[in-house]
């Protein structure tokens, strides 16, 4: 057992010592930057666009790609760095090369690891043709911004980031997408959008003890059932009919990821900047792509259900009429949440989303419905969605028992099936926030 651990240790020092050589020569042989490319410049913003980088790298002062804004891991605060034009504290002096390391392997020009709330492992499924219409946007599309980002100062031992040359060789994936061939081209393009450029898993997918997605695409049973982030919890994408899209058409999920919001949902949280900034600016058929992609995966991690009767109906009518004390929650949910969303749970178009079969409501875990009661949301301005509707937060209004209570009625009320919320979980969620 000894000599074969020896031996493990011998061939991921190789692995990682070849992957450093590699980089290097790599670096070496691109060393020249490019003169500008009107059409490749305008491509390379199209994909960033496609790409959210905007979401995690533009500055808290709202410059564009300024970096500074920090992005909260399990291990501490990850800072994101500027990616301006600016040649001393931003990628100004990248060559291409360079440039494809850091964006597709996760290494800077200085040897340094990036973490991989860099999602360079989903990066690397893109073709060198779209990372040098990147590069040529990114160097001459963007203006250069002289911020210097803090930098990021984890605790031992996650602060010793060559460990990272073999979190990339055991976790990352390393080549290019391949187009399946037993698939329609309009599959294939979703698929591509969904598991490379647009990086859905990096939020959606559940992650290992190293901080590993749990799968890069349909192939992983985990691969885009829910997972959290920076105290939210990004929902279950596939067919799931409770908590997942299995009741959602593609049109369904097109109008979400254009308008940010559609009969069914609004988006919140952590996903309204990405459709602010990210999906509302896709082409028809970018979107239309993504939802036939979504729609073929198979209902994974199902949990909840809804059924939809006047039965249901009507129980929790009585149950709102009556006042039973063994639904304290009902209270709760007519003096603050009736007036928008409705006694039937139904919601109000263009101001309050429904919660009777709302998949938000019927989520495995419940974090974000308990930060959304807390903080409050606001969803993302779109072109064509209409005015953002904000819903306001009850911290200061409701105690952690109350605002689990009131969940835990919605999560059984009109037809909703799924399992109570815990005041202890509105107690850890409060403090993990306003720590």
């Amino acid at each position: 057992m000894v000599i074969n651990r020896l031996r493990l240790a011998v061939l991921l020092c190789a692995a990682a010592l070849c992957a450093a050589c590699h980089e290097e020569g790599s670096a070496a042989n691109d060393a020249r930057k490019p003169p500008p490319d009107a059409a490749q410049i305008a491509r390379g913003k199209q994909l960033a666009e496609a790409g959210d980088c905007a979401s995690c790298h533009d500055s808290p002062q709202h410059q564009p790609f300024a970096g500074g804004a920090a992005v909260n891991s399990p291990f501490g605060p990850i800072y994101a760095s500027n990616i301006t034009p600016d040649p001393a504290h931003g990628i100004g002096r990248y060559t291409p090369a360079q440039f494809a390391a850091a964006l597709q392997r996760g290494a800077a020009p200085d040897g340094k690891q990036l973490y991989p709330a860099m999602p360079y492992p989903s990066f690397a499924a893109l073709a060198s043709r779209d990372v040098d219409a990147l590069y040529q946007y990114f160097m001459y599309g963007v203006a250069p911004v002289a911020n210097e980002v803090q930098p990021t100062r984890l605790p031992f031992p996650f602060n010793q980031r060559w460990v990272l040359r073999f979190w990339r060789l055991a976790f990352s994936r390393h080549g290019r997408y391949e187009a399946q061939p037993g698939q329609t081209a309009q599959w294939n393009r979703g698929a591509w959008l969904v598991q490379g450029l647009g990086h859905c898993g990096a939020c959606h997918t559940p992650r290992g003890p190293a901080y590993n997605e749990m799968g890069y695409d349909e192939g992983s049973p985990l691969y885009l059932t829910g997972g959290v982030t920076d105290n939210w919890f990004a929902p279950n994408l596939t067919a799931d009919p409770g908590s997942g899209l299995g009741r959602w058409s593609a049109d369904d999920i097109a109008a979400f990821l254009r308008n940010g919001h559609n009969a069914r949902a609004y988006a919140f949280g952590a996903m309204a900047p990405v459709v602010s900034a990210s999906t509302q600016h896709l082409s028809d058929d970018d979107l239309q792509a993504i939802a036939i992609y979504l729609k073929s995966l198979p209902a994974r991690a199902r949990h909840g259900a809804y059924h939809d009767s006047e039965t249901a109906r009507a129980a929790t009518r009585q149950v709102l009429q009556e006042g039973l004390p063994e639904r304290p929650g009902a209270g709760v949910y007519l003096a603050y949440c009736a007036k928008c969303h409705g006694a039937d749970g139904r919601g109000k178009p263009g101001k309050a989303p429904p919660l009777a079969g709302s998949t938000l409501t019927l989520a495995a875990n419940p974090t974000s419905a308990l930060r959304i009661v807390i903080e409050g949301s606001k969803s993302p301005g779109t072109a064509g969605g209409g005015a953002p509707v904000e819903m306001p937060g009850f911290r200061a209004k409701l105690t952690d028992r109350e605002v689990a209570e009131v969940l835990s009625f919605v999560r059984g009320a009109w037809g909703n099936n799924a399992a109570p919320v815990a005041p202890a979980d509105a107690t850890r969620l409060r403090e993990a926030i306003h720590r």
